[in-house]
């Protein structure tokens, strides 16, 4: 599709800084930007424009790390740490997708919340249950999202009632629902998901390894987000010199052919991050969840002065807020108090950055997106901040930083994925 928007733009080209224009004009030829300008080109001046005045025109947000199934259970019990949480509260509420009427109404509630928002892109872990992933694929595909959906994987240390009966049926039904799929879908996609772990076998790891080279997918899991967490995986996984290298003896731990993000990575040292760095791994960082579930402060400054790949993640449940732009925020803060508390040689984070890591930073997991630069898929949110009264002139970045710090969606009045204007609009 062929379209220019006019309004003040706003993306990264780095980290460091935020590339700005008012009054500018973004052009699309055929899903991919052109790039932005002061004047429409001679050549696109036959391309439909639409006008969004003084509105905030920003990349599509990409929210590296989200549990569908939980979406129903956000903002509720999180006075405790994460494993009596999962044991609590997550686990019979996952059960729940067992029943498809439960299903087909919860995750219509998740959709549209995401729908809504200014996320365009997403990877979500679902249920071992293989009809309501499949469910929660067709949803997310009508919603015009780009996405990666997993049919969560796990045969051990958990409850009977979720466990799948054996590594070779979870296998097979792994081989069912990914058939039913992999060629279905135009935006949403399979993706591996081990849920982590202390709840997946070795058998069973050596069974998802084996998918993962028949068929190609991406992979997606946990990664040393709790203390106790970490000292359990070194108590079942002796042999291996991280948690990271329980993954990686399965060859499910990135490197060529298999792009992987892990979630959370607070207790990442040594080996491990040298390991994500050599991998390429990406790295969700979802500060809200580690704060709710007091599971700690990943040191995202640390991972990206060694160069290891990161990008924001809600994590709905342990995170309350589906918006990446409160996971910006939340990101700057807590970088703030790790500055503070943990290592005075880690700078918190910039608000430019945090922008950077939840656009063209978990962006790059999907290929070129999350930036307006020549070359990258549209993905474009509109946004009408003139609800926000100030008595002072603002610049753009200004402009942006309120968005972000005050997360409202109520602000987003269009949204665009891969060149195609959402059907029925953002509000």
């Amino acid at each position: 599709m062929n379209m220019i928007l006019r309004g003040n733009i706003c993306y990264s080209k780095t980290p460091k800084t935020l590339e700005t224009l008012e009054n500018g004009f973004l052009v699309c030829e055929n899903e991919t930007v052109i790039g932005v300008f002061p004047v429409i080109p001679e050549t696109y001046k036959a391309f439909p424009v639409a006008d969004y005045g003084g509105s905030l025109i920003i990349p599509g947000l990409c929210d590296l790390h989200v549990h569908a199934p939980q979406y129903a259970r956000r903002g509720l019990g999180l006075d405790i740490e994460l494993l009596d949480w999962l044991n609590r509260y997550t686990f019979p509420e996952e059960a729940k997708y067992a029943d498809a009427g439960y299903a087909d109404e919860a995750y219509a509630c998740f959709v549209d919340a995401l729908k809504h928002g200014a996320t365009t892109r997403a990877c979500i872990f679902a249920t071992p249950h293989t009809a309501a992933t499949v469910m929660l694929m067709e949803k997310l595909e009508e919603s015009g999202l780009v996405t990666y959906v997993g049919r969560v994987n796990m045969d051990r240390n958990s409850p009977e009632y979720l466990r799948e009966a054996s590594a070779e049926e979870a296998y097979l039904s792994t081989i069912e629902w990914i058939e039913s799929t992999k060629d279905r879908f135009r935006n949403t996609s399979p993706i591996l998901t081990p849920r982590f772990i202390p709840t997946c076998s070795d058998e069973l790891m050596g069974k998802l390894a084996e998918l993962q080279k028949e068929y190609g997918l991406p992979v997606q899991s946990h990664l040393s987000e709790n203390k106790d967490e970490v000292s359990w995986v070194r108590e079942l996984c002796p042999e291996a010199e991280s948690y990271g290298g329980a993954y990686d003896r399965f060859g499910l731990f990135g490197g060529p052919g298999t792009p992987t993000i892990m979630a959370h990575c607070v207790w990442s040292e040594g080996a491990e991050e040298e390991l994500l760095r050599e991998n390429g791994v990406f790295v969700a960082h979802c500060p809200q969840s580690n704060t709710n579930l007091a599971s700690g402060i990943a040191p995202v400054r640390r991972f990206l002065s060694k160069g290891i790949r990161v990008g924001l993640g809600s994590d709905i449940a342990g995170g309350c807020h589906t918006s990446i732009f409160r996971a910006m925020s939340d990101a700057v803060q807590v970088s703030k108090l790790y500055w503070r508390m943990a290592d005075k040689n880690d700078a918190p984070l910039s608000m430019p950055e945090a922008f950077y890591l939840g656009t063209a930073g978990g962006g790059s997991f999907f290929g070129k997106v999350g930036s307006f630069e020549t070359g990258y898929e549209f993905d474009a949110v509109v946004i009408d901040d003139s609800g926000i009264k100030s008595p002072n002139p603002l610049t753009i970045e200004e402009r942006l930083a309120r968005i972000v710090y005050f997360s409202d969606d109520d602000c987003i009045v269009d949204k665009y994925v891969r060149g195609r204007k959402l059907k029925g609009g953002c509000t």
